[in-house]
């Protein structure tokens, strides 16, 4: 200010420019790998930001240590004096990345000589996440413990259930991978196998009792040991019951008797099952029967598209819609209601799905068929009526000629037989005498039958007869007129 005679100077000016100076003088002479020290000047979540002398350089938390660290005050604080590595730098914008673990030996340079695979050690478990739990084995050297492997029979269970951060734990390495620096561990290949000790005690076929630990939609599970549980699938409770009605019999702390099926190790399942306890009752009944035989079935249930029934008590059966009867008219499940007792032919049994399917329409055919081949043929023009009217007709002669034998020898018979037995006698001869009198009225009804188709065919030839004469006549008497006046 000349006018006042003042002067105005500035330090920061000479400093900035002398920083400026000393930055470009730095970032000029510096390169990747250089060594330099420098002051703490602030700390973050993710780091530190170290002055070089003019230039601040950020030292990530990553590059601090080569062990875990969770945060930079747990080594750092401000103001303290490091020696740090320049591992990247970018002179247009002027950042620059520092390291101070790259200063020291890197652990995992000899990894596979201190932890070979299968070698059991002894770490501290450093953090614990949803998927597994960190444990350092050396000063910058961390293995993961996968859930899957902290226990042979804890599934789904949270890392966090099993150990806690500090806790000291014996592992086994099982992988080690140099390039991702990764090394896998085990917790539970350092204790005894309870499954391989299931199976030197028991074997598939063996009984044993447990206690019901948990019922769900799908079966039972039941505790064989202290860590193991093996499971009763639904269709493995009874033979003949469906599962969801048997499994209700069954409550949670009850003591069940069951058999083992099978043992998986590799999977680590076993498969129980109760109704191996006794023989199957549906595979002796199925050797009982053969495709084309007739049984006597009781309807179970009624449904769209034909009935469930039950063979000899313990066999499940069913029966199409289209094999209800011959007639089509009567294919309806509904003329049906459970407790009725029918007879049907067997079409095919399946041992697999324990089922028998049968027809009743089957039946029907093959007893028409018997009877077509023992009283007449179809081709003869005779209904099945007429055979049966023809059958029963001569059943009857025949008891007819066996009651006249029987009047001739009655006098010689009553001076044989005991009061009793002539009682008995004149009963049997009073039921013949029914049979012949029912047997005669079909025949009858039979002939009667016959006489009308034959009046009515009659009757339809005569009619056919009287029309062609009609037309006949009519013709006749239109060709006259025409004949005379031609002439």
């Amino acid at each position: 200010d000349r006018a006042r005679g003042n002067i105005v100077v500035s330090r920061r000016a000479v400093l900035e420019e002398t920083r400026a100076e000393e930055r470009s003088e730095l970032m000029t002479n510096m390169s990747e790998g250089q060594v330099l020290e420098g002051v703490v000047k602030n700390i973050t979540d993710y780091g530190a930001f170290v002055d070089l002398g003019g230039v601040d350089g950020l030292l990530h938390v990553t590059d601090i240590a080569w062990k875990r660290i969770n945060h930079p005050t747990e080594v750092l604080h401000v103001g303290q004096t490091v020696s740090v590595q320049v591992i990247r730098f970018n002179t247009e914008n002027q950042r620059i990345s520092l390291g101070m673990k790259q200063l020291q030996p890197d652990p995992w340079g000899n990894v596979l000589d201190k932890f070979p695979i299968d070698a059991k050690l002894v770490g501290r478990v450093t953090n614990i996440t949803d998927y597994g739990a960190f444990v350092e084995l050396a000063a910058g050297v961390e293995g993961l413990v996968h859930v899957s492997e902290m226990s042979w029979t804890k599934k789904n269970v949270h890392p966090g259930k099993i150990v806690s951060t500090s806790q000291e734990v014996e592992v086994m390495v099982l992988d080690v991978d140099l390039s991702k620096r990764r090394i896998s561990l085990g917790l539970k290949q350092c204790i005894s196998n309870p499954w391989t000790e299931f199976t030197d005690k028991f074997k598939a076929g063996d009984k044993v009792e447990g206690e019901i630990k948990n019922i769900t939609e799908f079966g039972l599970f039941v505790g064989l040991t202290e860590e193991i549980d093996g499971m009763v699938h639904l269709s493995d409770l009874d033979w003949v019951k469906p599962g969801e009605d048997v499994i209700d019999d069954y409550k949670k702390g009850d003591t069940l008797k069951v058999k083992i099926l099978e043992v998986d190790l590799q999977k680590e399942r076993i498969s129980l099952g109760v109704k191996q306890l006794i023989d199957d009752p549906v595979t002796g009944s199925l050797n009982k029967i053969k495709k084309g035989d007739v049984v006597t079935c009781t309807i179970t249930k009624v449904v769209d598209n034909g009935i469930e029934v039950n063979i000899m008590g313990d066999l499940p059966g069913f029966i199409r819609r289209n094999d209800l009867s011959r007639d089509r008219s009567e294919q309806r499940p509904d003329r049906f209601a459970a407790g009725e007792v029918v007879d049907a032919k067997v079409s095919t049994i399946d041992k697999a799905g324990r089922k028998v399917s049968l027809s009743i329409k089957a039946r029907e055919v093959e007893e028409e068929n018997r009877a077509m081949a023992e009283f007449g043929s179809s081709n003869s023009g005779a209904s099945l009526g007429d055979i049966l009217g023809a059958a029963l007709k001569e059943k009857s002669a025949q008891a007819g000629d066996n009651d006249e034998s029987e009047r001739e020898n009655t006098g010689d018979l009553l001076d044989a037989v005991t009061p009793k037995d002539a009682v008995e006698e004149l009963v049997m001869n009073d039921t013949a005498k029914t049979d012949k009198t029912v047997n005669d009225k079909v025949v009858e009804k039979s002939k009667k039958v016959s006489t009308k188709k034959q009046k009515a065919v009659k009757k339809t030839a005569s009619t056919k007869k009287k029309t062609a004469a009609k037309k006949k006549a009519t013709a006749k008497k239109n060709s006259t007129p025409t004949s005379a006046s031609d002439s």
